[in-house]
C-alpha cells in the first residue's frame, strides 16, 4: 500500500514466483526476489521474501542480513528462528545456541517455539553434543499424542538424533510415530525406517540397460514465466548489516521501522 500502483503491481507479481518456486527451483525463486529487493527495498514482505529465497540456496550471510532488515522494519520476533539457523549454515552453532536462550523466544508462539527448539538441538548436534541435542527435543510437545503441523518434524529429529546416539531401536518407534503423523510427506520418515529394515527400493521408471535416462515426455514444457520486467530501476548500497546507504552512505533505515 506505500507503493505507487504499477510499482506495486510488479512486486507482487515478482513475490508470487517465489512463492511459487521457492520449494521447487530455489534459484529461479531467488532471482525473483532480487528484482522485488531493488523495486522496493524498503516493504518488509519483500525483505522477508528475500531472506527466504537467500535461505533456501544457502546464502546464509544474505539471508540473515535480509531477515535482520525486516525484523527491524516490523518489530516481529518470529524470523528469530531461521535467524538462529542462518547462524548454524554460517557455521556459528554457538551463536545459535545463544539465541535460544534469548528472551525473544518467550515471544514466539507455540510453532515457533518448537522451530527454536529443532534449530537449538541442531546447534548441539554441530557441536557434537548428540546427547545433549536428544534432551533439548524431549518437550511436552514431543510427548504429546495430539498432531500438530511441527509435529512430523519434531518426532522425525528426535528419532534421527536416538539414531545418531546409536540408540536404534528407539529411533525405529520415532521414525515409526513421525511417519503416522506426516499425511503430507513433508519428511522421508518411511525411507529412513525400510532403510532401517534393510528394504532397498528399485526406481523401474530409472536407467535403461545402457544406463541412459528415460526420455521426457514429448510435450513436457517449462510453463515458469520469464521475471517480470522491473518498472523502476531503484539502486541501492548495504552495509555489513544489510542496512539501506543513500549515496552519501546514509542509513536509510535509521529513522525506525518502515511499515509496508
Amino acid at each position: 500500500m506505500s507503493l505507487p500502483k504499477t510499482l506495486a503491481e510488479d512486486v507482487a507479481r515478482n513475490l508470487v514466483m517465489v512463492a511459487r518456486l521457492l520449494d521447487e527451483d530455489p534459484e529461479q525463486a531467488y532471482a525473483y526476489s532480487r528484482i522485488a529487493l531493488r523495486l522496493a527495498s524498503r516493504v518488509a514482505a519483500v525483505r522477508e521474501a528475500a531472506g527466504f529465497a537467500a535461505y533456501a540456496t544457502q546464502k546464509y550471510a544474505e539471508a540473515l542480513a535480509e531477515f535482520r532488515a525486516s525484523r527491524r522494519m516490523t518489530g516481529s520476533v518470529e524470523l528469530w528462528p531461521v535467524m538462529a539457523d542462518c547462524e548454524r549454515g554460517l557455521g556459528r552453532p554457538e551463536r545459535a545456541m545463544a539465541m535460544a536462550g534469548e528472551p525473544e523466544v518467550q515471544k514466539l508462539d507455540k510453532a515457533g517455539q518448537v522451530e527454536m527448539r529443532l534449530v537449538a538441538a541442531g546447534a548441539r548436534r554441530d557441536m557434537g553434543q548428540i546427547d545433549a541435542a536428544i534432551v533439548t527435543l524431549q518437550s511436552s510437545e514431543l510427548a504429546s499424542s495430539a498432531v500438530h503441523p511441527w509435529t512430523p518434524r519434531l518426532r522425525y529429529a528426535y528419532a534421527d538424533a536416538l539414531l545418531a546416539a546409536g540408540r536404534e531401536d528407539e529411533a525405529r518407534e520415532w521414525f515409526g510415530k513421525a511417519l503416522e503423523a506426516d499425511k503430507d510427506g513433508s519428511t522421508d520418515a518411511s525411507d529412513r525406517l525400510a532403510e532401517l529394515d534393510g528394504v532397498e527400493f528399485v526406481d523401474a521408471l530409472g536407467d535403461d540397460e545402457d544406463g541412459a535416462q528415460a526420455p521426457a515426455p514429448a510435450d513436457a514444457v517449462d510453463d515458469v514465466e520469464a521475471p517480470v520486467v522491473n518498472a523502476a530501476d531503484d539502486r541501492r548500497v548495504e552495509d555489513e548489516d544489510g542496512d539501506d546507504l543513500d549515496e552519501d552512505g546514509d542509513d536509510l533505515d535509521e529513522d525506525g521501522p518502515v511499515k509496508a
